[in-house]
């Protein structure tokens, strides 16, 4: 299993935010490109990034930022956040983005989706992100009537490779993952599938890669010390 640390970048800094709430939003490190460099010498494999003023806009407002880490990095980068059309997709890839995270655009034009993976392949993963079993967008403000498990299905059957799965009640509190709807829908769809949201220590790490997940997206218990990425990455790695 992967341990993917996160940087998550609100106007330019590196922040937290607790329920996706951005009222809520904490600097959590001095310098992006810094805390990039730091992941990597402590034996990160990919580093996950978020463009949360993209989310909420819809437009790539920190690509420079996010580009400018992925070229100065040796290891790859995913990014998530404000991609809602080709051109955004294709500006990223050209900045040396690893792989880029659908979420918005991909509930609203599953036809997006599918173009995206016919042209890049496993280079396109989708974010499904949700609140009490039903996918939320636009930054986790709105909710769908959608439910995580039918949407996972779709995507799957468009060609998706990957979902990142984030519960939004628990994203930011250092409680715990959502075991329960990770479990469902590992047994609903055969992606692979990245949890996010809640972990805290080692033992969440423990116990999602027991699951058989494949990967898992480490931002607070980082920051504030709860989880050892070194650690971490060392057990998923078992």
């Amino acid at each position: 299993m992967l341990i993917l640390p996160a940087i998550d970048i609100l106007g330019g800094q590196c922040v937290r935010l607790v329920k996706g709430e951005y009222g809520s939003a904490s600097r959590v490190a001095e310098d992006a490109l810094e805390t990039a460099l730091s992941f990597q010498s402590r034996g990160a494999e990919m580093i996950h990034t978020v463009d949360l003023n993209g989310a909420k806009s819809g437009e790539p407002e920190n690509l420079e930022l996010i580009s400018k880490i992925a070229k100065t990095v040796s290891i790859p980068v995913e990014i998530g956040g404000g991609i809602r059309n080709m051109e955004t997709v294709d500006r990223y890839i050209d900045g040396g983005i690893a792989r880029i995270i659908l979420g918005t655009s991909a509930l609203k034009d599953p036809g997006f989706v599918r173009d995206a993976v016919k042209k890049y392949g496993k280079r396109i993963a989708v974010g499904i992100d949700a609140k009490n079993g039903f996918v939320c967008v636009d930054g986790w403000t709105n909710s769908s009537e959608v439910k995580y498990t039918d949407f996972a299905k779709v995507m799957e059957d468009i060609g998706v490779d990957n979902i990142i799965f984030t519960d939004i009640d628990k994203d930011g509190t250092l409680t715990e993952p959502n075991f329960e709807q990770l479990a469902i829908l590992k047994d609903t769809v055969s992606l692979k599938i990245t949890a996010s949201g809640g972990i805290k220590d080692i033992s969440h790490i423990e116990r999602l890669h027991k699951m058989g997940l494949y990967a898992a997206i480490c931002g607070k218990s980082i920051y504030s010390g709860t989880l050892d990425l070194e650690e971490a990455i060392r057990v998923a790695a078992e």
